[in-house]
């Protein structure tokens, strides 16, 4: 029967509709597909939303009759790029997956340092080892949506699954973490003495890291209109240094487009 039809499978009335996805990786920890498989308690209502044709993590059969590609890591190699242009080609719908995808990840703070080579060969020593500068996936291919994190929130990726599945919208919080702190009433960590990029983060995490007594390190990328130069301020304020703020901002990726157009600048490596 087809579960488009009404009567098949339902969601609060609505009828489902089951689409076929793949998870892949490339250059990260694989720890965004690790996040969907944890929480088990979740885990059969996740799968009730979606048929999983490809998922190496998971399962040892492989299909590329899919409709939805969730993909996470960062693009390196130039096999890289036919295969995910490949990848591109078989789905309806490119979903870059966490923080690497988006951004480029942890994997991009390598494109800081000039000599390529000199990474490789203090990481790597005289091995050989095909690793160029890192790009995200839409760099190579169009990306259809993101989803945010280091890791991802499972919560979220149910969230937007679901989302997908019964047809309706999918939005992302335009506010900044600050605004989930506030809520979850967490104590700043700013007094606490713990240095945060909560006031220029994009939020949708529910704080997962201040919850934690955690700084943010803005894995999410920027909030709507976020003011570095404020964030700047703040740090140095509450007797943290620039390189502090660097550090963060630096981290993940998500920033670097906005700190060459603002007064906190980039490293030069």
């Amino acid at each position: 029967m087809d579960e488009r039809e009404p009567g098949a499978r339902t969601y609060l009335g609505v009828p489902l509709y089951r689409p076929k996805v793949a998870f892949f990786e490339f250059t990260s920890c694989e720890g965004c597909q690790l996040q969907v498989l944890n929480k088990e308690d979740t885990l059969l209502d996740f799968l009730s939303l979606v048929e999983v044709v490809n998922f190496r993590e998971a399962m040892t059969e492989q299909s590329d009759d899919y409709e939805i590609a969730f993909v996470e890591g960062s693009i390196t190699r130039d096999d890289d790029v036919k295969r995910l242009k490949k990848i591109r080609k078989n789905a309806k719908v490119l979903v870059a997956l966490g923080s690497c995808a988006c951004f480029g990840g942890v994997n991009q703070l390598k494109n800081r340092f000039k000599d390529l080579n000199f990474v490789k060969t203090e990481v790597y020593g005289r091995h050989p080892i095909d690793s160029g500068p890192v790009r995200t996936l839409e760099e190579i291919v169009k990306v259809d949506l993101k989803i945010y994190g280091c890791p991802v929130k499972k919560e979220e990726v149910e969230k937007i699954v679901l989302h997908i599945a019964i047809g309706k919208s999918i939005v992302f919080p335009k506010y900044p973490v600050c605004m989930e702190c506030k809520r979850n009433e967490n104590i700043c960590l700013f007094e606490l003495g713990e240095p945060c990029l909560g006031p220029v983060t994009r939020a949708g995490c529910d704080s997962w890291c201040p919850d934690n007594r955690a700084g943010c390190w803005g894995c999410r990328g920027p909030a709507d209109d976020p003011n570095l130069d404020q964030m700047k301020k703040i740090m140095l304020e509450k007797g943290f240094s620039e390189e502090t703020l660097l550090d963060r901002l630096e981290c993940f990726g998500g920033f670097s487009s906005l700190m060459k157009k603002g007064n906190v600048n980039e490293k030069d490596l």
